[in-house]
């Protein structure tokens, strides 16, 4: 039976902008690197430490190379946030590319793009 979503694999182009921009603009925190010494490299993050649910970003060409019968799109992620407002116009100061905020049956939405224009959604969770 499955209990939690513990990771979520986000493969990019360049790992160390990824994590700069997770880090830096989002304010996420870098819970573990590790290098398996065969090229293989990848950082966990999360956006608090302690969290249920982490991210690991890979790079996409490394493991394209490793699997190509994987599937190395973007996956859709829905965050949530109980300070919403005050995120929105974090990002947009961050110069983040941000969408407009957007009332959905389930509450308030955003998207904002990363440093490769892949796109996450953030949703109002007061």
């Amino acid at each position: 039976m499955f209990t939690k979503v513990g990771q979520i694999m986000l493969y990019v182009d360049n790992q160390e902008e990824a994590v700069d921009f997770w880090t830096e603009k989002l304010g996420f925190i870098v819970t573990s690197e590790e290098n398996n010494d065969q090229g293989m490299r990848w950082f966990e993050i999360a956006p608090k430490k302690g969290a249920e649910t982490t991210i690991v970003i890979h790079n996409k060409e490394i493991v394209a190379n490793m699997s190509p019968e994987l599937n190395l799109d973007t996956p859709s992620l829905m965050f949530y946030s109980d300070d919403f407002e005050h995120l929105y116009r974090d990002l947009q100061n961050k110069g983040i590319n941000v969408g407009e905020i957007v009332n959905m049956p389930s509450g308030r939405v955003f998207n904002f793009a990363d440093n490769e224009d892949n796109y996450f959604a953030v949703m109002d969770k007061q």
